[in-house]
């Protein structure tokens, strides 16, 4: 989940020490003014854009054939500071929708907004848009299929998950432990369907200013998977299928007349010597020439077997990886590769010229990152490139 709260010991965390096979190479793409993680990010031509989450309101655009690079401070974001929004860009404009966060300061707990706001590229100006996601749509995915109407896929149940992060907050874990933890296992222990996230294609649509849907989707539906464009749609790669539990599934979504077609590309596959692949949250990921690029995502280890065995607090007592293999799908098939310099997940990722740009995310320290890399394929490995 692209989430930046932390509620006490609602999901364990600790330092993860990666060891890594591939150090970066001279600096070409310069660093963010500011850590980025659980934000937003776009692309407009050879533009990158990138901000929220971490970030705070703040939004910075980079020029990514420009002979000199650097990061150029935008207009800063009119809503409340955001976490986990959904983005896409379509019609020159970058549209912003749901998130969480705290509507003041004074609020007990975050939210779940259903607010849709829009940056206009050329004028460099927000507009808030008159609204409402039908949904919550926290940590949901995005899509434009054209210039007037964006896909939009999964997205936290804003009822629940409003409840739960309130009743967790306004209760005294020091004063009443067994009631605090009731409430965490309670939410924390259901099966992934009992969660009620956005199983619906929702569609926007600019010009009408309205909300329609393609159906529904035929598996889980998911929180935090990478996005990828391919000629024919999008692929969906991985993501959360309830807190803490991830799936290794790559989705496959084109789009028809009135619909859309799913079909499912083979899994990620277990890392050398895992007997199974836990699935990635917010991974990087994209294509290097014919080569489509995984790296990095988050995860919990030994979350899936417990799912298997119907022990739905699948995350309970385990430390949050934040990974740095490398996969590379070619012809078909997965092949583990190199690794990132460190683990990181819940950046951003844009396409090169030759590759994929790494902007950003968290690390196992858990801090938001200011870095940006180029991940290109060689025909033997990823070559990373700061």
């Amino acid at each position: 989940m692209r989430l930046n709260i932390r509620i006490g010991a609602l999901i364990s965390a600790a330092t993860m020490s990666v060891t890594a096979s591939t150090a970066y190479a001279d600096g070409v793409w310069p660093d963010l003014p500011v850590g980025f993680k659980n934000g937003i990010f776009a692309q407009d031509g050879s533009v990158a854009f990138v901000g929220l989450g971490s970030a705070g309101k703040a939004l910075f655009s980079m020029d990514l054939a420009a002979d000199e690079r650097s990061w150029k401070s935008l207009s800063s974001f009119p809503g409340p500071d955001t976490s986990g929004a959904t983005f896409a860009m379509a019609d020159g404009k970058l549209f912003v929708f749901s998130g969480s966060g705290k509507m003041s300061d004074d609020d007990a707990s975050p939210i779940i907004f259903t607010d849709v706001y829009s940056y206009e590229i050329e004028e460099n100006v927000w507009e808030k848009i008159e609204t409402s996601t039908p949904v919550g749509l926290l940590g949901a995915s995005a899509h434009a299929i054209d210039d007037d109407r964006i896909a939009i896929f999964g997205g936290y149940n804003k009822e629940l998950f409003d409840k739960y992060l309130n009743d967790v907050v306004t209760t005294d874990k020091d004063a009443e432990p067994e009631k605090w933890q009731a409430i965490v296992d309670a939410y924390m222990g259901m099966p992934p369907r009992d969660y009620h996230w956005n199983n619906k294609v929702l569609v926007y649509t600019i010009s009408t200013n309205s909300w329609s849907d393609l159906g529904e989707n035929p598996f889980l539906p998911n929180t935090g998977s990478a996005v990828v464009e391919v000629d024919d749609g999008i692929l969906l790669i991985n993501g959360e299928i309830k807190p803490g539990l991830r799936t290794p599934q790559v989705k496959h979504i084109s789009f028809e007349e009135g619909g859309a077609q799913w079909h499912e590309w083979p899994s990620l596959p277990a890392r050398v010597g895992d007997a199974l692949q836990e699935g990635l949250a917010s991974p990087f990921a994209g294509y290097s020439g014919d080569a489509l690029i995984v790296a990095g995502g988050a995860n919990f280890q030994g979350a899936r077997a417990r799912s298997f065995a119907e022990q739905w607090f699948t995350h309970d007592g385990y430390p949050k990886a934040f990974n740095a293999d490398i996969y590379v799908m070619r012809d078909g098939w997965w092949k583990e590769v190199n690794d990132l310099p460190e683990g990181l997940a819940y950046g951003a990722t844009f396409k090169t010229k030759t590759g994929i740009l790494a902007v950003g995310g968290e690390d196992g320290d858990r801090n938001a990152r200011t870095e940006a890399f180029e991940l290109t394929w060689n025909g033997e490995t990823v070559v990373v490139t700061d």
